[in-house]
């Protein structure tokens, strides 16, 4: 059983006792323990990004921080943050142009990197809009751009794994996949139509899960381990798209409400697989509440934290990350 297993039995809210991101970094032991040691973060202008690098950056780790707008980055953390140990690379996961300038980038820099965290997303986008490269917005900013970064950085991640240090890769999932898969091979970017925006958000969440698993699957034995997360109920700017009247609904939820995380709180799982001992030679799980996740109904609750019967699916984990090669342009080099 997790150690805050007691902590997440009863949520009082935003700010009560469940752990943050920074107490894992000292119940781990890990404070200026990674010295020498190199972290990349997508999503780190806003949100659970800005509090998993305010964590992560006592470990004392090299962090390569990513965003869109660099600059907003730059003013939330400029208070926490060593300059000499940090470095702020732009990057829009709406283009995969992008997302390989900034491997570049960062590669031009570092020839390893120990830790990714997939951390940037959108969500419940209304209508069906596409990335630059013509793929749903949401399938292709959650998952395709973090996927081809991963297989962009993959050389440096096994690269840096040590007998001591295994080098993770932890994609922030949701429990919005619990409602549905993924769809077929044709049909990723809804070109059959039905396009709907929570449909189309699990669908962009299962993949986030599938691809830790695969990577797992495909890298363990080799000293590269995935994990996936959700990281909780949390007020952010990641639902900016959501109805007005649909949030004074939930904020009325008394329930709900008792349920929700701050963002140092919604941090802490994420953290906890990026550097937690418990994930030092493994992966392939689906995690909450900085625990492994147990079995659950399918019953398209996106509050729920279980995992359900589509969670875990190796025929399609594989067909994912096949399909993902292809529109991403690259070949599998196992």
């Amino acid at each position: 059983m997790s150690r805050y297993a007691a902590a997440h039995a009863s949520p009082q809210g935003a700010g009560d006792s469940r752990p943050t991101a920074l107490q894992i970094v000292k119940d781990e032991g890990m404070e200026g323990k990674l010295k020498g040691k190199v972290i990349v973060i997508t999503g780190t202008s806003s949100g659970i990004g800005i509090e998993t690098a305010r964590a992560l950056s006592t470990t004392g780790a090299t962090l390569y921080l990513t965003a869109r707008n660099v600059i907003k980055a730059k003013a939330a953390l400029a208070d926490i943050l060593e300059p000499s140990l940090t470095e702020f690379i732009e990057l829009d996961l709406e283009s995969f142009d992008s997302v390989r300038t900034a491997a570049r980038t960062i590669l031009a820099k570092t020839d390893k990197v120990n830790i990714l965290i997939n951390n940037a997303g959108i969500m419940a986008v209304p209508d069906l809009q596409f990335t630059k490269d013509g793929h749903e917005l949401q399938f292709g900013t959650n998952h395709l751009s973090h996927f081809l970064l991963f297989q962009l950085l993959k050389p440096a991640l096994l690269a840096a794994s040590t007998a001591e240090f295994h080098s993770r890769v932890v994609n922030v999932s949701s429990s919005a996949h619990r409602l549905n898969g993924i769809n077929e091979s044709d049909n990723y970017d809804f070109q059959k139509g039905g396009y709907n925006a929570w449909v189309s958000y699990g669908q962009s969440k299962t993949a986030n899960i599938y691809m830790a698993s695969e990577i797992e699957r495909r890298y363990g034995s080799r000293g590269l381990h995935a994990t996936s997360l959700h990281p909780g109920g949390i007020a952010t700017g990641l639902s900016k798209y959501i109805p007005e009247a649909e949030i004074v609904a939930m904020l009325e939820n008394e329930t709900l409400i008792k349920t929700l995380k701050s963002p140092e709180q919604g941090a802490a799982t994420t953290v906890w697989a990026a550097i937690g001992k418990e994930w030092e030679n493994k992966g392939g799980k689906y995690l909450a509440n900085c625990a492994e996740t147990n079995s659950g109904n399918d019953d398209g609750n996106i509050s729920g934290t279980d995992y359900v019967s589509h969670t875990y699916n190796a025929e399609s984990e594989a067909r994912l990350w096949e399909d993902s090669l292809k529109i991403v342009g690259l070949t599998d080099d196992q």
